[in-house]
């Protein structure tokens, strides 16, 4: 299964760790999407990054996003 995320603000190619409060496991993951877009949610975990941090049964766990590196931002070039 892939490690990879969706966050709304963050670029895409961001490489973040991200820490499941309730066991303390980690996992590093890339921005690849946007998203959340349910209020109260900071990030979308791929399943691979979900099953390490254990929280496929719970679902929705509180989790710590630290930033390892940004992505690019898209250009904004008009053609």
């Amino acid at each position: 299964y892939g490690m990879s995320a969706a966050h709304k603000k963050l670029p895409f190619g961001s490489i973040v760790i991200v820490t499941n409060q309730n066991n303390n496991k980690s996992v590093v993951v890339r921005i690849h999407d946007c998203g959340p877009f349910i209020k109260g949610r900071i990030i979308d975990l791929s399943y691979g990054a979900a099953y390490l941090l254990d929280m496929i049964n719970a679902g929705v766990v509180p989790v710590t996003v630290d930033i390892i590196e940004l992505g690019k931002k898209k250009s904004s070039k008009k053609k």
